[in-house]
C-alpha cells in the first residue's frame, strides 16, 4: 500500500509580504502556531527547516498550511522555490511538525488561560468557530489575548500580522461580529 504523494501549493494572500503554502497533510489538529524567529522553533522542527530558507522572516504553521512572511531583503523567487521543497522533504521523511514537548506546552498554556467568565467564553467560541477558520483561508490567524472592560484584545498572526487591510478586517469584520453576538463587547484592539 503506497502513501499518497505530498503536494505543496502556493497561494497568494491579501498581504503583499506573505505567501501561503497549502499542504495535503494535516500539520496541526486546530488553530495555528506562529514563529517570528528561529530561536522559537526548538520544538517545531518544520518551522525551523523553513526558517533556513533565506529571506524568511516569520513562519506560521496552520492545520494544513504554512504561511511565510518575507523579510525586507528576501526574494520571492527564492522563497517560492525553496519553501515548498523544504516542506515536502520534511514531510516525506515522516517528520512531525511539532515535538510532543510542544504539544504539552500548548496544552499547559491553554489550561492556565482558565475560564475568564461568560463573555470571554462566548468571544473565544466565535473566534474559534467562525473567525479563525475564515482568516486561515487567507493564511492568517487571530488569537485571543484578553477581555477587559468591554475591550477584546487580539493577536493577528501570519498573513494578518502586517497586512494593509488588517485594520479594516479587525474593525469592520471581527469587531462588528463580536459586538453583534456579545453585547458586552464595545471594541476590539490588536495587541
Amino acid at each position: 500500500m503506497s502513501e499518497e504523494a505530498i503536494y505543496v501549493n502556493l497561494e497568494f494572500t491579501p498581504n503583499p509580504n506573505t505567501l501561503k503554502f497549502s499542504v495535503n497533510r494535516s500539520l496541526l489538529p486546530s488553530g495555528a502556531a506562529n514563529f517570528t524567529s528561529l530561536s522559537q522553533c526548538e520544538h517545531a522542527p518544520l518551522a525551523a527547516q523553513v526558517f533556513e530558507v533565506p529571506g524568511v522572516e516569520a513562519v506560521m504553521v496552520g492545520t494544513n498550511f504554512v504561511t511565510i512572511t518575507k523579510s525586507p531583503k528576501g526574494n520571492w523567487d527564492t522563497i517560492a522555490e525553496k519553501v515548498p521543497e523544504r516542506i515536502q522533504s520534511f514531510l516525506e521523511s515522516n517528520g512531525s511538525p511539532f515535538t510532543p514537548t510542544w504539544f504539552a506546552q500548548e496544552q499547559s498554556r491553554r489550561d492556565t488561560q482558565g475560564a475568564g467568565g461568560d463573555v470571554e467564553t462566548r468571544v473565544r467560541e466565535i473566534l474559534d468557530q467562525e473567525i479563525r477558520p475564515a482568516v486561515a483561508m487567507d493564511g492568517g490567524d487571530i488569537t485571543f489575548d484578553r477581555y477587559e472592560d468591554g475591550v477584546v484584545y487580539l493577536y493577528l498572526q501570519g498573513a494578518c500580522s502586517s497586512c494593509p487591510s488588517s485594520a479594516m478586517t479587525l474593525k469592520m469584520g471581527v469587531e462588528t461580529r463580536l459586538r453583534d453576538a456579545v453585547p458586552e463587547v464595545r471594541e476590539v484592539v490588536q495587541v
